[in-house]
Parts: structure tokens; C-alpha cells; sequence
């Protein structure tokens, strides 16, 4: 955190989102003082509690980054798999507004609509080079399914109970090489 501190005449201000005013007589108060004011304004700055947690990369990563993102809850999701076979595309819906599509609309789209507060809180899946298979799992029980059972299992949910999923990120080469999901309590 950066601490904004403006000197006039002998009164010394710190602005991170408060004001402590004091004044100083001599150097060694002055370091006191400077310390305390730190202190303070990092024990302020500390004191939400966090609510976001990160699930890292799976796949080989191989080609362009890619972060679906929206306003809102997730609403919606499409993806597109060859029968059999890898996922070649994904979409995500935000409220009633649809991401574009990362990867390809090859193959076979698969959809599914989530209701009045439900969420995603879980996928799972396989890899190798490409992304294999995809599970979708919101907090009512529902899933999503698609893709090849084959490869390395993966498994993607967050560290907090009440968050859910808010976006997802990785890398695509005509196909989706890589996932990485990021979790957060919805306000």
C-alpha cells in the first residue's frame, strides 16, 4: 500500500483512507509516529476479510490467453465438443448478456441455463494437450457435462463456501488448451 504523507510546517497528515494529524518535537517521535501511522493504516486496509481464491492452470497451455468475464452471476453456459473428443469452444452467460466465444463453435453445443440464485461452485475434467472434458457443477447439484473421458483429472472448486465461480481464464490454440478458474463471494 502506498502511504500519501504531506509536510507543512511541523503537523504531518497520512491519507490512505482516513486522517491522523499529530505533531512532532522531535526525530525520534517523528519515526514513532510515521511507524504507528503504517501500522494503522495497514491494520485498516487488512481488515475485510478476503473472498476470492484461484484454481490454477490445467492443460499444456499452448497458444493466445484468453478471460471470459461479465457483470453479475453466471447465468449460462455453452460448449462446443467434437463427439468423443476435445472441447473446442466455451461461452459464458451474465446475466442475460453471452461472452463471446472462446475457441471454436465446431462440433456439438451443449447448454445449460442456471436459475434464480444458483451458481457454479465446481468443475472437474480431464487434459492433455487440449482441455478433454469439461463438469460443471452448480450448488443445487446440477451439472454440466461434455467432452472425453480421457487424460489427467482435474478438480477446480473454492476455498470459501458462500463464493462461486465469477470467470474463467486460460489459453486456446483452435481448441481450449488450458483453465484456470477464479472464484468470489458474489456482493
Amino acid at each position: 500500500m502506498q502511504l500519501e504523507t504531506r509536510l507543512r510546517d511541523e503537523q504531518h497528515t497520512v491519507e490512505p483512507h482516513f486522517s491522523i494529524i499529530f505533531s512532532i518535537k522531535n526525530s525520534d517521535r517523528m519515526h514513532h509516529a510515521v511507524f504507528f501511522a503504517a501500522f494503522v493504516a495497514c491494520a485498516f486496509a487488512d481488515s475485510k476479510p478476503q473472498f476470492y481464491s484461484f484454481s490454477p492452470s490445467v492443460g499444456s497451455g499452448y497458444g493466445t490467453s484468453y478471460s471470459i468475464t461479465g457483470e453479475g452471476r453466471i447465468t449460462g453456459i455453452r460448449i462446443w465438443e467434437a463427439y468423443y473428443n476435445f472441447i473446442y469452444g466455451i461461452q459464458l452467460r451474465y446475466g442475460a448478456i453471452w461472452s463471446p466465444v472462446v475457441g471454436s463453435q465446431s462440433g456439438e453445443v451443449i447448454e445449460m441455463q442456471l436459475f434464480d440464485d444458483e451458481a457454479i461452485v465446481q468443475i472437474s475434467g480431464k487434459y492433455a494437450h487440449y482441455i478433454q472434458s469439461l463438469v460443471f457443477v452448480t450448488n443445487t447439484g446440477r451439472s454440466l457435462r461434455a467432452g472425453q473421458e480421457a487424460g489427467y483429472s482435474f478438480n477446480m472448486y473454492a476455498t470459501h463456501k458462500k463464493a462461486e465461480l465469477r470467470f474463467i481464464s486460460g489459453r486456446v490454440q483452435g481448441a481450449l488448451t488450458a483453465l484456470e478458474a477464479h472464484w468470489a463471494v458474489l456482493d
